[in-house]
């Protein structure tokens, strides 16, 4: 499984590809919306986790560049803010599976990725019936 995380704070972006390489995955950090659109132009990844509230306002052109280039990559939204406690974001982030608030467990961030990263959208997961 190959992860990209979106997480302007070095530290703990470590941690988060620390825990997740240990699950056997290939992840790679970047640290801010050039980067990762970078990244997403060139290779391929099957899932992101993106922060939120990145200082450069980064997390909403990362995400629109998801949607368009990648639109089954699921995005593993975070945020240390209240602002997306609601549904919003996923009105903002079509490709968002879920929001997890920080400071987060590892381990829970990990069965989050596990579970939407080996999920794969099927022929007929239409929300328009009959389309």
């Amino acid at each position: 499984m190959r992860i990209l995380i979106a997480e302007h704070q070095a530290e703990r972006g470590q941690i988060w590809a620390g825990y997740l390489h240990g699950q056997s995955a290939e992840v790679i950090i970047v640290k801010n919306s050039d980067q990762a659109l970078h990244l997403l132009d060139l290779e391929s990844f099957d899932i992101l986790i993106l922060n939120l509230l990145m200082p450069d306002g980064g997390a909403i052109i990362i995400s629109d560049f998801v949607n368009v280039r990648h639109p089954d990559m699921p995005i593993i939204a975070v945020t240390t803010g209240s602002f997306f406690s609601d549904i919003s974001v996923f009105d903002l982030i079509p490709n968002a599976r879920t929001v997890l608030q920080m400071p987060l467990r590892v381990d829970d961030l990990a069965a989050v990725v596990e579970h939407y990263a080996t999920r794969k959208p099927s022929a007929n997961s239409s929300p328009i019936k009959g389309a």
